[in-house]
């Protein structure tokens, strides 16, 4: 019997994002660089919490351009941190200013797109998980990539987000083998 994935429950917002978005190969850079950064707003967080404020994540982070943000200093950061709609961390936002700076540098050299899923050969690894107490927190290739954005200046992006981020972007397709989308992301739906 088909179920989707039971890390995402019943709330409506939580399975919208898990049946549409959830796992779906993302190439854009900038597309992929917004999530790493609300991937790095999650740390010590649930995922749903940042899913409820990412629209005011969205609005106070200049729709999420680097360009504009890599800009920013102790004003736009006095700003953020009063910001109830979002989370109020001053190193997450310090590092979301440097995090916007490190991407432009890999986004002008080779693409960010191309920097991150080269490290996967440019195709979702496909996983084949039967429950949820199989799917690890972090992998040999999440520390990796860790390890390559770090090099290149970001912060907040430790193997655990990492691969939390790579399962969000399709990087790796780690829905159940049980869950409809499993397949439907596989190339099998």
């Amino acid at each position: 019997m088909e179920q989707r994935c039971d890390w995402c429950g019943s709330d409506p917002l939580y399975v919208d994002y898990h049946d549409t978005e959830w796992g779906v190969p993302e190439y854009d850079s900038r597309a992929l660089w917004e999530k790493l950064i609300l991937d790095g707003f999650q740390a010590g967080l649930a995922w749903i919490t940042i899913l409820r404020k990412r629209e005011n994540f969205r609005a106070a982070f200049a729709g999420f351009d680097p360009e504009q943000i890599a800009e920013w200093g102790e004003v736009e950061i006095t700003r953020l941190l009063s910001d109830p709609g979002i989370v109020r961390h001053r190193g997450k936002i310090e590092a979301a200013i440097g995090n916007a700076r490190a991407y432009l540098e890999i986004e002008g050299r080779e693409g960010f797109s191309e920097f991150l899923w080269g490290r996967v050969g440019g195709v979702p690894i496909q996983n084949a998980f039967n429950s949820m107490a199989e799917v690890p927190a972090e992998t040999p290739l999440s520390r990796q990539v860790s390890k390559d954005l770090k090099s290149e200046g970001f912060r907040f992006c430790g193997p655990t987000i990492t691969y939390a981020f790579m399962q969000a972007t399709g990087m790796v397709n780690d829905h159940l083998t049980c869950c409809p989308r499993h397949g439907e992301l596989g190339g099998r739906g």
